[in-house]
């Protein structure tokens, strides 16, 4: 029997999850919200709790505190449904390395309850899917860290799950290779899935999500879209630099007076940066510029980066804190193994 969603809105709720490990409150009091058919980013540095809370959702460990559901299922009380209706892949690949790839993926596919004749062409269909045709046959101990990662993501989607949780999957790939998972993960989201994406690189966070947690020593400190969170720690600014570092004065009493705002001067880089809080008036001080003889060597527009939004919520990087998320990570790679 294929279990459905029952759940057509959420594809995770969460409320004040809670996991203890000893004296570390790994997970403390997390809500979550993720809309079917969306990329929800859990962004945080190592030891924030992103792994653990993927481990509770995907009921790989019992909360210990809270309550959590996957498509109106009860993880706690309905976890043989949720497992139906999950795919998860973690920052390492579970898969043998004494097998080629497409070994592996019927043995999966066998394992899931697929004939040999639909466990082979489900394996030839996700190779070819996910650039691994040609290195089908290829022991694994041949294989690059990006194509171990894909094979893995390819092995959780054997079932087709309605919702993915892919903790970290670009840890340690080369750009191009994590160019190619951002295009699988947004293939994945226009046939229909969901997926939770757990990172500590904000560009991904950025580029991927449609809304983003910050999770930082166990909680969420900020919850939003990008550009949400952006606004949240300042508006953008508007960075000039002139041709002629002589103009710096005229520049700033000129801003002063049509932006309303203080700018700050680079005297040695002839560059001048001002808040930017109204871009409708941005024209008219080009124009003010122009009419004063003022030349521009170059002239941006600055959001405000994720970046800054995480210095500003944690007062640290996204680096910056020690692991303490191991438990729960050897729980998830243990299960899968």
């Amino acid at each position: 029997m294929t279990t459905s969603p029952r759940n057509g809105d959420w594809a995770v709720e969460a409320d004040g999850l809670v996991k203890v490990f000893g004296t570390n409150r790994a997970v403390d009091g997390v809500d979550l919200r993720v809309a079917t058919g969306t990329v929800y980013g859990v962004l945080g540095p190592n030891g924030a709790g992103k792994t653990t809370t993927i481990s509770m959702l995907a009921t790989l460990l019992r909360p210990d505190g809270g309550r959590a559901r996957i498509f109106g299922h009860d993880v706690g009380r309905e976890a043989q449904i949720v497992r139906q209706l999950i795919g998860v892949t973690g920052q390492y690949a579970s898969v043998d390395e004494t097998l080629s790839a497409t070994e592996n993926l019927v043995l999966f596919s066998r394992l899931l309850g697929l004939g040999r004749a639909d466990a082979r062409r489900k394996a030839d269909e996700l190779l070819e899917e996910f650039g691994l045709a040609e290195a089908a046959r290829r022991p694994l101990k041949n294989f690059s860290g990006g194509m171990r990662r894909r094979l893995d993501l390819a092995a959780s989607l054997i079932a087709q799950p309605p919702l993915i949780f892919l903790d970290e999957p670009t840890t340690g790939l080369d750009p191009r290779t994590r160019a190619q998972m951002w295009d699988t993960i947004r293939r994945l989201v226009a046939t229909g899935s969901t997926v939770l994406l757990t990172t500590q690189y904000l560009d991904e966070a950025d580029q991927l999500a449609d809304r983003i947690a910050v999770i930082d020593r166990g909680r969420v400190v900020a919850e939003g879209t990008a550009d949400e969170l952006k606004a949240s720690v300042g508006e953008s600014s508007l960075e000039l630099r002139l041709q002629d570092a002589r103009d710096l004065d005229d520049v700033r009493v000129a801003i002063e007076r049509v932006l309303g705002v203080t700018p700050a001067i680079s005297p040695e880089a002839g560059r001048i940066t001002a808040p930017m809080n109204d871009p409708d008036v941005v024209t008219e001080l080009l124009v003010t510029l122009r009419d004063e003889g003022v030349h521009l060597a170059e002239l941006s527009v600055r959001k405000p980066t994720l970046d800054q939004v995480f210095l500003t919520l944690t007062g640290h990087g996204v680096e910056d804190d020690e692991n303490t998320d191991a438990a729960a990570s050897a729980t998830l790679e243990e299960s899968r193994a």
